[in-house]
């Protein structure tokens, strides 16, 4: 007869079998590819919506939150003091831990609310860059500072060569490297030693460095360090920053800024005005070519897909992402070609600038939009099919250019069976375990 303690030894090894815990130790998770893999996620929301597990108060910004360790990091603006936040909560209860601040000017910043980047955890280490370049390195279990970097000022980045929307290029780790775009002539992208902050090389000149986080891919064997400036698509040697491959990729107002996606030997890049384009790579030759590139005229007249911060998801044959007005869409990946859109998971109505981050999770989508709202759903060559709704987060924001419309315009975290969500006001955790 099973005695109660083999019972209990029995649930707590199934439990451990049918849940797999991960962090999202920096932008777009473990793997900086945007998936969500863990396991033992409930299918669709319970009545009531989700259980909240915690809220904590903190200032304004657009940085998503990084979790590790137990651990939730984030960054915000404390508008009346004038300064910069690194926060560290504890995971389980939302408790503030530490807390690292600074001074900071955002005088001639446009959208001022906050940092944009989400901070990088390595190691012990978390890495924040906040909207003016102030680069830190903080041991990440007290908060104190390693090392700073100012990037604007030790690489002479000032009037239009400044970031108009501030440093947004979410910091990259490889091997003993941290690089992230510092901009000025010569050090659009740099490699800083991680542990002294150090630096190890710089490259490419450019008007400005743009917002496009740096990124690694492997293309026929070898490695490139993708750097997506205003003025071109360039690829990289990640040890020495040696120039492999440009591609030249004039943007309007230089809004090079979602996250360039790789699929098999291919790199797709989309824009805001100048809309989408598809590379490929051949074992032959550095140089990749194109395979298509959108034919729309602006950001109004649109025929691919045209993006302004959300980082575009490519499944089998289809490319699923947020176009500039809002639009959800599937594109034909080797073509272009447009299979379906709909406003349904950003608002419901044409806006421009609306937004939902997507998330792919086994089957279906997990898409937290600007509302405040995060949805369950499938997309597919089909069309999208919305399993259920929660809204969790009041919209805070201004989305500017005279749409009086609130937003939030923050990347959540999903680490531990949880989201981690923010606005300006608050960081909440949210329980989407299966009971």
């Amino acid at each position: 007869m099973m005695q109660w303690k083999d019972f209990v030894l029995l649930v707590c090894v199934g439990w451990a079998t049918s849940v797999q815990a991960d962090d999202w130790p920096q932008w777009l998770g473990p793997q900086r590819d945007g998936v969500w893999r863990e396991t033992g996620i409930l299918r669709k929301f319970p009545q009531g919506g989700p259980n909240i597990l915690w809220r904590t108060p903190i200032g304004a910004g657009y940085t998503g939150p990084a979790v590790a360790g137990g651990r939730v990091f984030v960054l915000d603006r404390q508008h009346d003091a004038g300064t910069e936040r690194v926060l560290c909560l504890d995971q389980k209860t939302g408790e503030v831990l530490w807390t690292h601040e600074y001074r900071c000017n955002y005088a001639g910043l446009s959208y001022p609310a906050g940092p944009r980047c989400t901070p990088t955890v390595h190691e012990g280490k978390v890495y924040a860059l906040g909207a003016m370049g102030d680069l830190h390195c903080l041991d990440a279990e007290k908060g104190t500072v390693l090392w700073h970097r100012n990037l604007p000022r030790e690489y002479d980045v000032r009037g239009q060569n400044f970031p108009r929307w501030g440093y947004a290029a979410h910091p990259l780790i490889d091997g003993d490297r941290l690089i992230c775009l510092a901009g000025g002539r010569g050090s659009v992208a740099v490699a800083l030693d991680k542990n002294t902050g150090k630096e190890i090389w710089r490259a490419l000149s450019a008007s400005e460095p743009g917002y496009c986080p740096p990124m690694i891919y492997t293309f026929h064997g070898r490695r490139h360090l993708i750097i997506w400036h205003p003025e071109a698509v360039n690829g990289l040697e990640p040890e020495t920053g040696k120039l492999i491959w440009s591609h030249p990729f004039p943007l309007r107002s230089g809004l090079s800024i979602p996250t360039p996606v790789q699929d098999g030997n291919r790199l797709f890049v989309t824009a805001f005005y100048d809309g989408p384009l598809m590379l490929e790579f051949a074992a032959d030759r550095d140089q990749p070519s194109v395979v298509w590139k959108g034919q729309g005229k602006n950001e109004i007249d649109t025929d691919g897909l045209h993006s302004i911060m959300p980082t575009p998801v490519i499944q089998g044959d289809h490319i699923y992402g947020v176009c500039s007005y809002g639009q959800l869409r599937c594109l034909n990946k080797n073509t272009g070609e447009r299979i379906w859109e709909t406003f349904q998971a950003t608002g419901g109505q044409r806006a421009r600038w609306a937004n939902a981050f997507l998330t792919p999770h086994e089957d279906r989508f997990f898409l937290f939009n600007e509302k405040g709202d995060l949805i369950i759903a499938h997309l597919t060559p089909k069309g999208y099919e919305e399993i259920s709704r929660a809204h969790l987060v009041k919209p805070t924001g201004d989305a500017g250019f005279g749409t009086r419309r609130a937003v939030v315009w923050s990347h959540p975290a999903y680490a531990g069976g949880c989201a981690f969500l923010r606005n300006d006001e608050e960081i909440v955790c949210v329980d989407l375990r299966q009971e």
